[in-house]
């Protein structure tokens, strides 16, 4: 393990994880709506919305998988050092990380009838992030909500799913949004 894996985790590790699941929070509970968080700054090619959502939610009972071109040496190592969490295939994943192209959407566990909670939750990074492109309405959303993502199909396959499904939340930079499986996405 390299000496840069001990180095960008919180400062002050209650108050920025306080802060940092405040933003997750708010942005699962309205879908489409971008929030600010800070606190990590983790190894390349993670951001650090990416990397706070990493240090907020997981811990060594949080299995991970690692999309292809996330899945490096550096990266490894600080999410070891941070947070414990194992690595493993796409179907024990309770939380990935990865570009759209590179997360195996299929493979993650759904959860199931007794137990629609096991489930995977899927952080993508994303090039860009806006409050533009597909119109989002359900639980949490006034009227209606818009944001910029990279297949509309995949997410409305997802929501049909209910109660079971996948939940995601999007990142680019510092920013991030949710989009639970309960939305609906046209």
């Amino acid at each position: 393990m390299q000496t840069h894996a001990l180095e960008g985790g919180f400062t002050d590790a209650p108050i920025d994880a306080a802060r940092a699941f405040r933003g997750l929070m708010t942005a699962m509970a309205r879908p489409g709506t971008i929030c600010h968080v800070s606190g990590a700054t983790p190894p390349a090619p993670l951001g650090a919305a990416a990397g706070t959502a990493i240090l907020t939610l997981c811990d060594p009972d949080t299995p991970i998988y690692l999309g292809t071109a996330f899945d490096t040496q550096d990266v490894r190592d600080w999410i070891t050092f941070q947070t414990g969490a194992p690595f493993v295939p796409p179907a024990q994943a309770m939380f990935a990380v990865g570009a759209w192209d590179d997360l195996p959407l299929c493979e993650f566990a759904i959860g199931t009838a007794e137990y629609p909670d096991r489930s995977a939750t899927v952080v993508v990074e994303m090039p860009d992030l806006t409050s533009l492109g597909a119109t989002l309405s359900g639980p949490g959303i006034k009227d209606t909500a818009s944001l910029s993502l990279p297949d509309t199909a995949a997410f409305q396959r997802n929501a049909a799913l209910f109660p079971l499904g996948l939940d995601f939340i999007f990142t680019c930079a510092n920013r991030l949004a949710a989009l639970p499986r309960t939305t609906r996405v046209r």
